[in-house]
């Protein structure tokens, strides 16, 4: 399965505004903590990868997730392939990670306000150090990726967002940029 995003640095509120105007259902707001990981002998800046454990938090009830990205497979979106698993205890997959030579990278924090329109996920994403930023979203088998993209397209133009804009970085590489 592949994940097919589009992101754009965008002020919430009229997103917000555009998000009721097009009868979108809200999903809620949660907070995410997401570790991001070394590999002991890959360098996944070179290859474009991500291994990562969210932890997340939404409405007092808290989960753990360990994420695989593999590398961007087209230069018009942020898609990639992607495997993801509930995981019982994030700090028991952190200490096994440990174990094996993966070692913590980077954090990154963010609150996630999420809505589903037309098929897609929205996301209003508040990420610390970094800002707002809007995320449209969807899965796709390989030979849906380009309608998949095109859908997204269209649906943050009727967001009054530009996909010209789209930022392909991850908020994981923004933050490495910004202090860097």
């Amino acid at each position: 399965m592949y994940e097919v995003e589009l992101k754009v640095r965008a002020d919430h509120e009229p997103v917000r505004e555009r998000l009721a105007e097009l009868d979108a259902e809200p999903q809620g707001i949660v907070e995410q903590v997401d570790t991001y990981y070394d590999h002991p002998v890959r360098d996944f800046a070179e290859t474009d990868e991500a291994l990562r454990i969210r932890r997340e938090t939404y409405e007092d009830e808290s989960t753990a997730r360990v994420t695989y990205k593999g590398p961007l497979v087209e230069e018009a979106s942020k898609t990639r392939e992607e495997w993801e698993t509930g995981v019982d205890d994030g700090e028991t997959m952190a200490s096994i990670l440990d174990e094996l030579g993966f070692a913590p990278a980077a954090t990154v924090e963010k609150i996630r306000e999420r809505f589903s329109c037309d098929g897609y996920t929205v996301t209003l994403d508040n990420v610390a150090g970094l800002g707002e930023y809007v995320e449209v979203e969807t899965e796709a088998e390989e030979e849906s990726i380009d309608s998949a993209r095109e859908g997204a397209i269209r649906l943050l133009q009727d967001l009054g967002l530009d996909a010209d804009e789209q930022v392909r970085t991850s908020y994981l590489g923004l933050l490495l940029d910004e202090s860097a």
